[in-house]
C-alpha cells in the first residue's frame, strides 16, 4: 500500500471533525492498508485518518508494534458507549505533535462499539494503555490534540515548540 505524510499541528486540518463512514467498502479498506503502513512509517501504535487529511471516523491502532510484533487493528466509526469514573493517567505522544510527550489523565476503563473491516459492530471493553490509545485516536475524530488535555501554559510551549521546530526543517 502507501505511506501517505502525516500531518503535525498546528495545521488547521487536524481541527477538523470527522465524518462518519457510511459503507465499509474497498475504498475504506485501502484507507485502512494506507494508515497502517504510514503508522508503521512512522513508528507509531495510533492513527486516526484526518492525521494523513482524510477527515473520516476511521483509526488504525497496533499496540503490539512496540515488541516489534505486527497486530493492526481497525476501528470504523468508533464511539464510546461508558467510560469509568476512576482515572488514570499515562504519558502520551502523538505523530501529529512530534517530540512532545506529557501526561494525560483520562478515564481508567471504557467500553466501544466500532465496525471492524467487514462491517460487522463490534464492542469492546478496554483498559489500561488500550483505552488510553482508543480514547486518544478518538480525540482525532472530534478534532482534538492530547495538548489539548494539558495547562494552557504546557499548551502553549507545545505549540511553540512544534512551530520553531518546523521553522528550523524549512
Amino acid at each position: 500500500m502507501t505511506v501517505r505524510p502525516i500531518i503535525t499541528a498546528p495545521d488547521p486540518r487536524l481541527k477538523a471533525v470527522s465524518s462518519a463512514v457510511e459503507k465499509v467498502d474497498s475504498e475504506i479498506r485501502k484507507l485502512v492498508a494506507d494508515m497502517s503502513d504510514s503508522m508503521y512509517a512512522a513508528d507509531g501504535i495510533g492513527l486516526a485518518a484526518v492525521q494523513i487529511g482524510v477527515a473520516k471516523r476511521v483509526i488504525v491502532m497496533d499496540l503490539d508494534q512496540k515488541d516489534g510484533k505486527k497486530n493492526p487493528r481497525a476501528f470504523i466509526n468508533p464511539k464510546i458507549l461508558w467510560a469509568s469514573d476512576e482515572m488514570a493517567t499515562f504519558e502520551e505522544g502523538c505523530l501529529s505533535v512530534p517530540e512532545i510527550w506529557d501526561d494525560v489523565e483520562r478515564p481508567a476503563r471504557i467500553r466501544a462499539e466500532y465496525l471492524d473491516l467487514d462491517g460487522n459492530r463490534v464492542e469492546l471493553e478496554a483498559d489500561g494503555m488500550l483505552a488510553t490509545c482508543l480514547q486518544h485516536e478518538m480525540d482525532h475524530l472530534q478534532g482534538v490534540l492530547f495538548i489539548d488535555h494539558l495547562s494552557r501554559l504546557k499548551r502553549a510551549m507545545a505549540i511553540k515548540k512544534l512551530t520553531k521546530s518546523k521553522k528550523q526543517l524549512a
